[in-house]
């Protein structure tokens, strides 16, 4: 047996959720820039755990099961006003997320149907576990959920307690759409080989976000926020990414192990940079990033992957830099439980073996003689 590195390569399952083919995504067979342009987030959830688009009726249904099931026990959120002020944000997700598990009735039922429940209010109470941590480390009270509204809208009323606008909703719906799956990634595998041993969906869940957590997965928008912040203005981008470049120094936001022609969602990514920019009369996030695109793709030939642009996108919309991977778990928990349903309709245990470099023919040596 010889090892791959990374995985690298492996084809490690079967899957009939989404593809990336000749750097070209699709949910559902459907091309990402369909559905970036045309469908809701809820469409896109629907699809990936049904495996067709809705009708209105179907749409409508999953809108309301969504409003029902938003708001999260109260000795969940009890339990976050226990967390430190300081907690890292996808820790504290990890941690609400295991917990909602113990108020949830259902959650060690493992029939196809109550599965299928369980995704549903997991999507729903996410976003809501999410503001209301956020507004608790700022000493405010959590805000209840509405019904009847978008995903989208729902986080950002609970965010800040005032209606949305109607761009800021779109953007978000996008951003979504965008991050919603992506084949194989390391937190959705981690999620499967969780349900591979017949754990529950919440184990599952649980394990893709302790995954996502990581600077090299979903903390990557976060570390791109950190950089402009560094930068300042777009006076000093040259000079700031220059050094960086002379000095070999990893720019966050670019290049993708699957993706050698670039990410097809960093363009939509980009042009809602750009639009939210100027309804807010403010285009610097997004002129800084576009010359930061320019050096780093025009020297090292990388181009921007989905992290780069969602970063300005999410600051533009008042968002807190640490709650750019959490707002990136709310969109992939579509594909993490299309995933792990898929996973549980036709199971086998994933277990692959290790190529051996450690000593060989060693003995054990009595303790008198170490």
């Amino acid at each position: 047996m010889t090892a791959t590195k990374g995985l690298e390569g492996i084809v490690a399952t079967t899957s009939s959720i989404s593809s990336i083919i000749d750097g070209v995504l699709t949910y559902r067979g459907i091309n990402i820039d369909e559905l970036a342009e045309n469908a809701t987030f809820e469409e896109v959830a629907y699809l990936l755990w049904y495996g067709k688009l809705p009708n209105q009726s179907e749409l409508d249904g999953l809108i309301r099961q969504l409003g029902e099931f938003a708001p999260v026990p109260a000795e969940v959120i009890e339990q976050l006003k226990l967390y430190p002020k300081n907690s890292n944000s996808m820790a504290a997700l990890r941690t609400a997320v295991s917990s909602l598990a113990l108020y949830d009735a259902e959650a060690n039922d493992m029939s196809p149907e109550v599965n299928v429940r369980k995704a549903i209010k997991l999507q729903a109470q996410l976003p809501t576990v999410i503001a209301a941590f956020a507004r608790i480390r700022q000493g405010k009270d959590p805000i209840q959920p509405k019904s009847g509204v978008s995903v989208a809208y729902n986080f950002l009323y609970m965010l800040s307690g005032e209606e949305p606008s109607e761009v800021a909703v779109k953007a978000l719906d996008q951003a979504l759409v965008l991050h919603a799956d992506h084949e194989l990634n390391a937190s959705t595998f981690a999620a499967r080989v969780t349900v591979a041993t017949l754990s529950d969906i919440y184990s599952g869940v649980t394990s893709a976000i302790g995954a996502l957590k990581g600077p090299l997965h979903g903390g990557a928008n976060e570390a791109v926020m950190v950089m402009l912040e560094e930068i300042g203005s777009l006076a000093n981008v040259e000079s700031y990414i220059n050094d960086k470049l002379a000095n070999k120094v990893k720019i966050m936001g670019f290049g993708h192990r699957v993706y050698k022609d670039g990410d097809p969602r960093a363009k939509h990514l980009m042009k809602m940079s750009r639009e939210l920019g100027k309804q807010q009369n403010n285009l610097e996030l997004y002129e800084m990033s576009v010359k930061i695109e320019e050096l780093v793709t025009g020297q090292k030939g990388l181009k921007p992957n989905v992290d780069f642009y969602s970063a300005s996108v999410y600051t533009t919309l008042g968002i807190a830099r640490d709650l750019f991977t959490p707002i990136f778990a709310i969109s992939r928990l579509s594909g993490w439980t299309a995933h792990i349903l898929e996973q549980y309709e036709n199971n086998r245990l994933i277990r692959p073996r290790a190529e051996y470099t450690g000593p060989a023919n060693a003995k054990y040596i009595p303790i008198a003689e170490r």
